[in-house]
């Protein structure tokens, strides 16, 4: 059992679900253009119609309400509400938020608003994109509009989504939007983003309800080494992934082993007076998303070969300045991404939150599972493997708790099918299925699993 105000939810992203690429205003993003791009994406897919939300947003709220969830987590599509990334708001891509909101509400369940999941208007990527400073102003500027337009509703606004994604894949392997590969870019907007968070915070606290909780949501990642002997890999890889957002969000500073790890790379002459203290804007809770640990170990010369979690020499890699860290394969089993299932990583690293920043409360923001999901001749979708990822996981958040972590909510990824990223259509997340031909919605038993466990505040012992 969980405590009787703990917050169950479920999420989405703008670019993944809404579709209407090019309705009410909105302009393109970063998405729009690298989804384009021949040879990014499998299939060469879009988010042009993704699951039509847009258009089917009615429906989808009625879901959310049958499932019983207290939030819905969601993000707002910066091109649709400020095409272009500056000047004025745009009325009808606001309205649809409004409509999106006041639905939520309308059926008592609180908006959780991600300002940022990785759809940056292309205009602004033009001119630099996030290793432009001007582009952590520019989303300062975007926080506020959203603040007056929506600070009276929203529960809860997080900034940014997972912006080790966003600088690592983004900027130096190219696997993500836009799909560049320089380093020292990468890094330049890791510092852009941090910026642009704490900058974001502020905006927030001036235009929106006072009660409006503030976050962010990082992919912490849990790394284990091999052995003792792989410590030095285990930290490296700790303060890339890790320190370089919680060091200037939470603490105020980076770790001065992550200039020393990457002066090769970058001098960070990026980094003016001032910006790590305004990247350090007070939170009232930390959002975690968590897939699964990252195992590594010592290589002895030569560059980095990722396994597990990367491309193979030659390609370029996310892990910058990691040329002597070998990511390892790990035991399964394994979701449909070819990531390990072990919940065990969960429970940790929310301890490891509790001990190294007292008082700060946690919320599981991400946490879900890919899987064929075949249809059966009845329609129905019964997806086990999805059941028994989400009941390990939940119960390892209850172990966390006894052991003194403070969570105060579950998201589950994701509401349901959508488009991932540069896997297109290929991968499945979502707990209701969405067919692809006519964008049907059916209830997988995931869905109805799920909808027990928030009955019931809490899963099954044994």
């Amino acid at each position: 059992m969980f405590p009787t105000d703990f917050l169950w939810g479920t999420a989405t992203a703008a670019y993944q679900v809404e579709g209407a690429a090019a309705e009410d205003g909105r302009t393109p993003s970063i998405w729009d253009v690298f989804s384009r791009t021949p040879g990014k994406v499998t299939r060469g897919e879009t988010g042009d119609v993704a699951c039509d939300h847009y258009h089917r947003l009615e429906e989808d709220l009625d879901i959310l309400a049958g499932l019983g969830v207290g939030a819905y987590r969601f993000s707002i599509s910066w091109p649709r509400v400020q095409p272009g990334g500056s000047g004025p708001a745009n009325p009808r891509g606001l309205a649809f938020y409004d409509r999106l909101v006041d639905g939520l509400l309308a059926r008592d369940i609180a908006p959780v608003a991600t300002l940022y999941h990785w759809d940056l208007p292309q205009e602004l990527e033009e001119v630099g994109g996030w290793p432009h400073r001007d582009t952590a102003f520019r989303f300062a500027e975007y926080a506020r509009l959203m603040g007056e337009a929506l600070g009276d509703r929203v529960h809860t606004w997080i900034t940014l989504n997972e912006p080790w994604c966003t600088a690592y894949l983004g900027y130096a392997s190219g696997v993500h939007a836009p799909g560049r590969t320089d380093a020292a870019a990468a890094l330049a907007a890791v510092h852009h983003l941090n910026l642009g968070h704490g900058l974001a915070v502020r905006a927030l606290r001036e235009a929106a309800d006072p009660a409006a909780r503030m976050s962010v949501t990082l992919n912490l990642h849990h790394v284990r080494g091999v052995s003792e002997a792989d410590a030095e890999a285990v930290r490296r890889v700790d303060t890339l992934a890790n320190l370089a957002f919680l060091g200037p969000m939470l603490d105020g500073a980076y770790p001065r082993s992550l200039f020393d790890d990457t002066a090769a790379v970058t001098d960070w002459a990026f980094v003016q007076d001032g910006d790590e203290a305004a990247a350090c804007a007070p939170l009232d809770v930390l959002g975690v998303n968590y897939y699964n640990p990252v195992l590594v170990r010592r290589r002895e010369g030569g560059a980095g070969r990722e396994t597990a979690d990367g491309p193979a020499d030659g390609v370029a890699s996310p892990w910058i300045a990691c040329q002597d860290v070998e990511f390892v394969r790990q035991p399964g089993p394994y979701t449909e991404m070819g990531w390990n299932i072990d919940e065990t990583g969960l429970t940790e690293l929310l301890l490891r939150l509790r001990r190294d920043h007292p008082g700060l409360p946690t919320m599981i923001t991400e946490n879900g599972a890919a899987f064929p999901d075949p249809v059966e001749a009845d329609g129905r979708v019964s997806d086990d493997d999805r059941i028994d990822y989400l009941r390990r996981h939940i119960r390892a958040v209850a172990e966390a708790m006894a052991g003194g972590a403070d969570v105060r909510g579950y998201f589950l990824w994701s509401l349901m099918d959508n488009f991932e990223w540069a896997h297109g259509y290929a991968k499945r997340f979502g707990v209701v299925r969405v067919d692809r031909g006519t964008l049907e919605r059916t209830w997988k038993d995931s869905a109805h699993w799920y909808r027990g466990v928030i009955a019931a505040n809490g899963v099954e012992q044994g």
